[in-house]
């Protein structure tokens, strides 16, 4: 099943749409998957500018930087927005953009991957090198689109941080804040519903504490009391009701 979704739009600019979980099965060892994501990149066809519009609490650590590095190699101007969150893996893919561009009231985050396995001893300090490996190549991707120091970007990681728009900006993380946007959000226990996407916020060691505003429910004006006369007509109307 696709998680994104491109389109062709009109003067050479075409679209791409991230949100939700990037893949919902591994692209480790998987050859079939990353070839469809680019043939639908290359089906654009000859475009000068991308949209790109990522809403997503990240997922699958090789897929998103496949998809990175497929972005980041194409010829055309990358402008990204994050509508709503860019976490984990999604920030990732955010610093393909040539300007990341978000809302007042989103948020990107960033933290070390994470993964669980079985084995013996050596299997997992094969494991933990290689989780080195991956954290390595996250930092060089920050690194690619920041002025942020490599020692701060790790202790970011380190921490899993979140950043507000103006967070982001001020640490190199993205261009430009533009005004907020109106977000559908709503809290069910630890799972949080942002534009039509679920987040279970409890996967996360530092989450941030999220308010989530209710809208306001108009009062119904309340109906005039009934004068005199209707109130005995009313009640004249029941009883013969009662008797027939």
């Amino acid at each position: 099943m696709k998680f994104w979704e491109f389109k062709a739009k009109s003067n050479g600019t075409g679209e791409l749409m991230l949100y939700g979980e990037i893949a919902s099965s591994s692209w480790w060892g998987d050859e079939v998957i990353p070839k469809q994501f680019k043939s639908d990149l290359d089906n654009l066809g000859d475009i000068s500018q991308l949209d790109i519009y990522i809403n997503s609490g990240g997922g699958d650590v090789f897929a998103g930087q496949a998809i990175h590095s497929m972005l980041k190699r194409h010829k055309a101007n990358k402008t990204v927005y994050v509508d709503g969150l860019a976490a984990s893996i999604a920030s990732v893919i955010a610093m393909a953009g040539d300007k990341i561009i978000m809302p007042q009231n989103a948020m990107m985050m960033i933290h070390k991957a994470w993964t669980y396995g079985v084995g013996n001893a050596a299997d997992f300090r094969k494991l933990a090198d290689d989780m080195d490996k991956i954290d390595e190549s996250i930092v060089a991707a920050y690194m690619g689109k920041t002025a942020t120091e490599k020692e701060k970007i790790v202790e970011m990681m380190e921490a899993e941080t979140w950043m507000t728009a103006e967070d982001a900006v001020n640490l190199g993380f993205a261009d430009e804040i533009e005004e907020s946007k109106q977000l559908a959000a709503s809290l069910d226990g630890s799972f949080l519903m942002l534009n039509n996407q679920k987040f279970d916020m409890s996967k996360y060691k530092n989450p941030p504490k999220i308010a989530v505003l209710k809208n306001k429910v108009e009062e119904k004006p309340k109906l005039k009391e009934p004068s005199e006369n209707a109130q005995y007509l009313w009640n004249l109307r029941k009883k013969l009701n009662n008797t027939l």
